[in-house]
């Protein structure tokens, strides 16, 4: 396949793909003597899998060690690499909950405060 096929196949832009190939996640192909590069499926698999991880909020450099666990025998390593952004995430939600909830409260003040001068979300934010 070309590059574009590829890119194609695997729903990202051409760009994606060299953009990989620059940071050193995918492999580029070598190219024959006034020919071009040819690329398998395995290589679509390779960039549904960091398209995958990425979505699953995994940065590129973990991705890339996630790529070199693919062995059976390293399932312990990405299991921890998994644990470790579950937690993460857990983190994030609970300070947007935290976050939604004085947002909520000051939206309320605000919708109360009928035709006082200061307005509870700058006070707050001057405070």
């Amino acid at each position: 396949m070309t590059i574009g096929r590829v890119a194609e196949a695997a729903g990202v832009h051409v760009e994606t793909i060299r953009f990989y190939q620059r940071v050193g996640l995918l492999a580029e192909p070598t190219r024959p003597p006034g020919g071009v590069r040819r690329y398998g499926g395995e290589f679509v698999a390779r960039l549904r899998f960091v398209k995958r991880a990425q979505q699953l909020g995994f940065s590129l450099t973990e991705v890339q060690r996630l790529l070199e666990l693919e062995d059976p025998q390293s399932c312990g390593k990405a299991r921890s690499l998994a644990a470790d952004k579950l937690a993460l995430v857990e983190a994030r939600i609970a300070d947007l909950e935290r976050m939604r909830g004085v947002l909520k409260e000051l939206v309320a003040r605000c919708d109360v405060r009928r035709g006082k001068v200061a307005c509870p979300i700058i006070a707050t934010l001057v405070a």
